[in-house]
């Protein structure tokens, strides 16, 4: 295999920019400062690997469905380690994540506003997939950190005998809506602020502006559609709490 000619450039721009991160963290006393390197290290690794497999799967609807039952796999156990483990929290981010993807595929390749292939199923399938991950995430932690902010008033609630997804609800609510907003922000700038990962790598593959800005619209719909669903479903699961909660790390 050929290395490119620009791997150099490429690999000191990366370095340069994980010390800018890590020194910035360090400097601000923030916890946690080598997350940002430990996770850039694993990124490039694991897209290393994965462009390997694709070059030899890529046109293989079997190797294709293995590849997004990994990414799914990996994407409620990151989001379940978010809030804690247990079998509560499995069943809560595996189905709520597979709920918001199934419905948005579903719709997507049922209506014909993408043609159902190997390539646009990897596409479109792995970026619903890691949204539907974030919304999850955040759903989960900005709950469970809201009854722990407002748990005087959340036992007040129940102890005069309110269901305990009564004496949540307002928080619940509150959560789902801002797990949205990175969502809503990115589709709202759009063009304006941001130029979307799929949209430029489509045009940079040779595909017109015009069709790349329709992928990318059915991309953002789709992130809305399968967050909406997710998030609604991570409150719905988490919401009756009978006691408090323990403090998320």
């Amino acid at each position: 295999m050929e290395i490119p000619s620009d791997i150099l450039p490429s690999l000191l721009g990366i370095l340069a920019l994980t010390v800018i991160a890590t020194v910035t963290l360090v400097a601000f006393r923030v916890p946690g400062t080598l997350a940002p390197a430990v996770a850039i290290v694993r990124g490039a690794v694991q897209l290393a690997v994965i462009s390997v497999i694709l070059t030899g799967v890529i046109s293989n609807p079997g190797w294709i469905a293995v590849v997004l039952v990994v990414m799914f796999t990996v994407a409620f156990c990151v989001a379940t380690g978010r809030i804690g483990w247990s079998l509560r929290a499995v069943a809560t981010m595996s189905s709520s994540i597979a709920a918001g993807v199934a419905v948005t595929l579903t719709v997507v390749f049922a209506t014909g506003a993408l043609e159902f292939t190997p390539r646009y199923a990897l596409a479109i399938g792995a970026i619903i997939i890691g949204n539907a991950m974030s919304v999850a995430t955040l759903t989960g932690r900005m709950f469970t950190t809201a009854v722990l902010d407002h748990w005087d008033e959340v036992e007040g609630w129940l102890a005069l005998g309110a269901p305990p997804r009564t004496s949540t609800l307002h928080l619940a609510r509150r959560a789902i809506r801002d797990a949205l907003i990175p969502s809503i922000d990115q589709t709202k700038t759009t063009g304006l602020v941001v130029l979307p990962g799929a949209f430029v790598g489509a045009i940079f593959g040779g595909i017109s502006p015009l069709e790349a800005g329709r992928f990318q619209i059915i991309v953002l719909a789709g992130i809305m559609a399968c967050g909406s669903i997710t998030g609604g479903l991570v409150a719905t699961w988490l919401g009756p709490v009978r006691t408090k909660p323990v403090a998320l790390r």
